[in-house]
């Protein structure tokens, strides 16, 4: 007779209780610093972004893979999930921005040659590191090797970017159109309703069916991205804050950036020469890397293996984030700051964002296998 051998229980992976107890109050104790030393905003902000690192993270929610899944497997459900998550927080920002106008801005940029070419060059890249502005946060946060390497780069593209944004966008661009009031909100609802009307048309049979997960995610974030507009006074962005630290460091190490429109502008100016602590973006940021940390460590520690990959998918990482930083400076935000915040406020360059991105996915898709990133199929 043929013995058969069972497989061992599992043993728990995860932290012991007593460690939860300290790294919360680990984490606790940091904001609550930081609300001493640089203001109480501050320290909701720094809040504000560890919640959304433990929500996409936690609910295993992001930007990237669902327009992937949407193009590969025609399955709509995480695409839903963004534009019903994008018309909750619309449905609030608009009537914020209508009766705040003094104190509360939307993610308003211009449409132009340069935003329209780097936003399909973003859509590109964030698919051949599986990851946009805040999918790479999050995946470095988690412990997913290819998000660590490609973050640097990503920061660096990001500096760069803005360092020669006002050549990017001589080469010509409308004046910034923004849809407001009652009539902006039916009309960005109506827009979103057609969007998903369309992917379901497209999609595949129940990808209407939207897990639980999704829902969770979208209410919290939802949630997370209105309160970040009336802590912050701005919409929820990323792209900022990343660029901001390399700025910092080449300033630091005897740099001059007066050759840069863009870094040389005293409001930009006054930041890279101020705490990065009381930098809105900067504290977000810095939030979503560490919420998605905390996430991936509660559940079973930092390990998200990407397995064995050739040197050239190394290289097409570190290019690729190089990339993404500068196509989402030049492109007005990333998948955050102009698709999600920028549709969610009215912006008009949101809407061209998302079709030249969504186009971009698709070619960045299909250079996955080429780079050696994936298996061919």
């Amino acid at each position: 007779m043929r013995q058969t051998i069972s497989a061992s229980p599992a043993i728990p992976t995860g932290p012991g209780m007593l460690s939860r107890v300290a790294v919360v109050s680990g984490v606790g104790a940091a904001v609550l610093a930081l609300a001493l030393i640089a203001g109480p905003r501050f320290g909701v902000l720094l809040l504000i972004g560890l919640g959304f690192g433990l929500a996409l993270e936690g609910f295993r929610f992001g930007f990237t893979g669902p327009w992937r899944r949407m193009i590969l497997e025609r399955d709509a459900s995480g695409l839903l999930a963004q534009l019903i998550c994008i018309a909750i927080v619309a449905s609030v920002a608009f009537p914020l921005l209508a009766s705040h106008g003094a104190e509360l801005k939307g993610a308003h940029a211009p449409i132009g040659f340069a935003m329209i070419g780097g936003a399909f060059v973003f859509g590109a890249a964030m698919q051949i590191v599986m990851g946009c502005g805040s999918g790479t946060l999050v995946n470095a946060g988690s412990g997913n090797a290819i998000g660590a390497v490609a973050l640097p780069f990503f920061a660096i593209g990001s500096f760069a970017g803005a360092y020669h944004l006002t050549w990017w966008t001589n080469l010509g661009s409308l004046p910034v159109m923004a849809l407001s009031g009652g009539q902006g909100l039916a009309i960005t609802l109506v827009g979103l309703a057609a969007v998903a009307g369309l992917a379901l048309l497209l999609g595949k049979r129940g990808s209407h069916r939207l897990p639980a997960r999704y829902w969770g995610a979208i209410l919290v974030l939802a949630g997370l991205a209105i309160l970040h507009l009336v802590v912050a006074g701005q919409p929820w962005g990323v792209v900022y804050g990343l660029g901001l630290w390399v700025a910092k460091v080449v300033v630091a190490a005897g740099g001059d950036l007066s050759g840069s429109v863009f870094w040389s502008a005293p409001g930009n100016q006054a930041q890279v020469a101020a705490s990065v602590l009381t930098d809105v973006t900067s504290l977000t940021d810095f939030g979503l890397i560490g919420g998605a940390a905390l996430m991936a460590w509660w559940r079973s520690g930092l390990a998200s293996p990407v397995g064995v990959l050739p040197a050239r998918a190394w290289g097409a990482v570190i290019l690729a984030g190089l990339v993404l930083g500068y196509s989402s400076r030049v492109a007005f935000g990333c998948n955050i700051g102009a698709f999600f915040s920028g549709i969610g406020t009215g912006s008009a360059h949101g809407w061209v964002w998302f079709v030249a991105a969504f186009a971009g996915s698709w070619v960045g898709i299909r250079l996955r296998p080429v780079l050696g990133l994936e298996a061919r199929k």
